[in-house]
């Protein structure tokens, strides 16, 4: 999806990936809300994967419900791999965690959720954006207005 900020600029999203453990999910379960907006953004063509240390072996099972890709990394230096197997200048990355700095490096764009899990006050100097849980940061993708509004100068 086409976004249009400052001045004329304008950026392509068309992957979005994500953290699991603090970020998809808190404690293990997925937020209510989720489910509906990786289905509405997966509509719009978004590519969504997740990048996961798998703290608590879940991520297959969680995956499988919402009907997205997965890989295992189990180190920031793993997700920063993963990450540059894709076309990092059209990913954007939602994370919460020291192990997210790897994809927040090389995203066009990064976003921190701050949720019951909290954050790594390492992962803040890393990000374009913090929003308060992962509803708010899948909503920017639906409502591109949100977004453009967030990164306007």
């Amino acid at each position: 999806m086409q976004y249009k900020v400052s001045h004329g600029e304008t950026f392509e999203i068309n992957t979005l990936v994500l953290d699991l453990n603090g970020t998809l999910s808190v404690n293990g379960w997925v937020l209510e809300g989720v489910k509906e907006r990786i289905d509405k953004l997966n509509s719009l063509g978004f590519k969504i994967i997740l990048f996961t240390g798998n703290q608590r072996g879940t991520a297959g099972k969680l995956c499988g419900d919402l009907g997205i890709e997965y890989k295992v990394a189990q180190t920031c230096k793993d997700k920063e791999e993963e990450m540059l197997k894709l076309d990092t200048n059209k990913c954007a990355a939602i994370g919460n965690a020291r192990i997210d700095i790897g994809t927040f490096k090389h995203a066009k764009l990064s976003i921190l959720t701050l949720q019951a899990e909290g954050i790594h006050a390492k992962a803040i100097s890393h990000v374009d954006i913090i929003v308060p849980s992962i509803l708010d940061a899948l909503d920017l993708f639906i409502n591109k207005d949100s977004l453009c509004a967030t990164l306007r100068e």
